[in-house]
């Protein structure tokens, strides 16, 4: 189905089954800019996801009709979009979880509606695909048996394509233009995220999001041979012969 009239303007879907916390996140947005929809259950949030196609969406983990986890496994079962979790559980186990169901972020209440934006404004722009083409780049990056095509935004293992998301693209995209070299957890929350690191301390959100790849590209993703941890610095891609540090 189609979007709200106004194509220029991205489009949210804010899911929370607190009304006053949806009013108070559609008014902020809608001031600065952005077309906003709001669900106050799992379904709801599923039916107006399926009609309207949001750019992103902000998704609370506890929900009446299927809570927040079921629903981002339903949205990531068909699209690509950003997924913002939010979550009031404290712990960090509850919310790894999202992000290893694909959520791309997630944001603890309470939590101050700027920080919010920001993280939206950062996601969007990531999510943007540049109009501007690098001059005299590789269209294809080839790693081993893995080729990354940078244009068509594409991943294959030998024959195979492997289906990466787009947070997932941008970071094996990253680290296949630094290959050999040991990529910095600060590096990767400003480059993808786009977040600079005195203001966001938790980096678990990149070490899940690797995982996650690790498990799509490698063999045996407990025994890395493309995507290596370099101990007390961040991570490193090398062309399949090397040794998890």
């Amino acid at each position: 189905m189609s979007k709200p009239s106004d194509q220029s303007r991205p489009t949210i879907l804010i899911v929370d089954d607190e009304t006053s916390i949806r009013s108070v996140l559609a008014t902020r947005l809608a001031m600065v800019g952005y077309e906003v929809l709001t669900a106050g259950d799992g379904e709801a949030a599923l039916d107006v996801f399926h009609r309207c196609a949001p750019d992103l969406v902000i998704l609370d983990v506890m929900l009446p009709k299927g809570d927040g986890y079921s629903v981002c496994k339903a949205i990531r079962s068909v699209s690509d979009a950003p997924i913002i979790m939010v979550s009031a559980l404290a712990n960090l186990t509850d919310r790894i979880a999202g992000l290893e169901l694909g959520a791309d972020d997630y944001i603890v209440k309470p939590f101050s509606v700027k920080e919010l934006e920001a993280r939206i404004h950062s996601i969007l722009r990531r999510f943007q695909p540049s109009s501007h083409p690098k001059l005299g780049a590789p269209q294809v990056i080839c790693v081993g048996e893995l080729q990354i095509d940078e244009d068509k935004r594409r991943v294959y293992k030998g024959k195979q394509r492997v289906y990466l998301t787009e947070i997932e693209f941008k970071l094996l995209n990253l680290l296949a233009n630094h290959s050999g070299v040991a990529v910095s957890r600060d590096q990767l929350l400003q480059e993808i995220w786009g977040y600079r690191p005195r203001d966001f301390f938790d980096t678990r959100v990149i070490d899940v999001h690797i995982s996650r790849l690790r498990n799509k590209i490698e063999t045996d993703p407990k025994n890395p041979e493309y995507i290596l941890t370099v101990r007390g610095e961040g991570y490193m891609l090398l062309d399949g012969d090397g040794e998890d540090e």
